[in-house]
């Protein structure tokens, strides 16, 4: 026999509070979506008026996505794609 008592509110309860856990987890993804989707179009936004000013997009992304790496893999790559250059004669030297 167990100790823990078998009876059906117990049960009724944790179903209930499992219910309402997920219930909570996926409005907050919802809700997360939703925000994300509204940055999303304030970048595209902000990328349009860059663009308006003269700005290249393509090279404002490229930018950004060198700010985001680490500064050694950053140098290493630099050094590599360099010595790409350099092998195919694609620099001066």
């Amino acid at each position: 026999m167990s100790d823990i008592p078998n009876d059906q509110p117990l049960s009724d309860a944790a179903a209930g509070f499992a219910k309402e856990q997920l219930k909570s987890f996926i409005e907050r993804i919802e809700r997360l979506e939703e925000e994300k989707a509204t940055i999303s179009e304030d970048i595209k936004d902000v990328f349009a008026e860059a663009k308006g000013t003269g700005f290249d997009v393509k090279a404002l992304r490229e930018i950004l996505r060198i700010r985001k790496q680490d500064a050694d893999q950053l140098a290493e790559h630099d050094a590599i794609v360099d010595l790409y250059r350099q092998a195919l004669g694609m620099v001066g030297g």
